[in-house]
């Protein structure tokens, strides 16, 4: 099975980009990982934020393919322990799956129809977080849980 991270736009902050990168490197001993970056939408002064969101959507929507599921990063998502994420990643490993794709939106979140063909909606926390800090939480939470499927030390109950 394939693991991708596909975000909205790139990531600014350095210390972010380098803990990307860090869990990144640390994610290819367990699964063909990759990121994938939607080039970011400025909203400009005509445009309504509904009208980023719908484009933004199209280019996300384009990514699809049909050996995929997608499973967007929400605040409104399921919430879940960093246990039982890993045990959602096992099942889905286990059930034949070509590509799982964990999608990250652009600051004012999805379209509607991006929410329509969505497999899943998953949240982080309660907390809302900036959209470039959640990649980091989100590369950190893959690597958790691929360390618990494996029974290394990494997480401690």
């Amino acid at each position: 099975m394939k693991l991708t991270l596909l975000m909205v736009g790139k990531t600014d902050e350095k210390y972010l980009q380098e803990g990307i990168s860090r869990y990144q490197m640390r994610l290819k001993h367990y699964i063909d990982f990759r990121l994938e970056i939607i080039p970011d939408i400025k909203k400009g002064k005509n445009m309504m934020v509904n009208q980023q969101k719908m484009k933004e959507g199209e280019l996300i929507l384009a990514k699809r393919a049909p050996a995929q599921e997608f499973h967007l990063l929400d605040e409104k998502g399921k919430q879940m322990t960093s246990r039982q994420f890993a045990t959602f990643l096992q099942k889905k490993m286990a059930s034949g799956i070509k590509e799982l794709v964990f999608v990250i939106g652009g600051p004012y979140g999805f379209s509607d129809e991006v929410y329509e063909q969505a497999n899943s909606k998953i949240s982080l926390s309660k907390m809302t977080f900036p959209h470039q800090l959640a990649r980091l939480l989100c590369m950190e939470q893959f690597y958790r849980a691929f360390t618990i499927i494996k029974g290394e030390p990494y997480h401690h109950d």
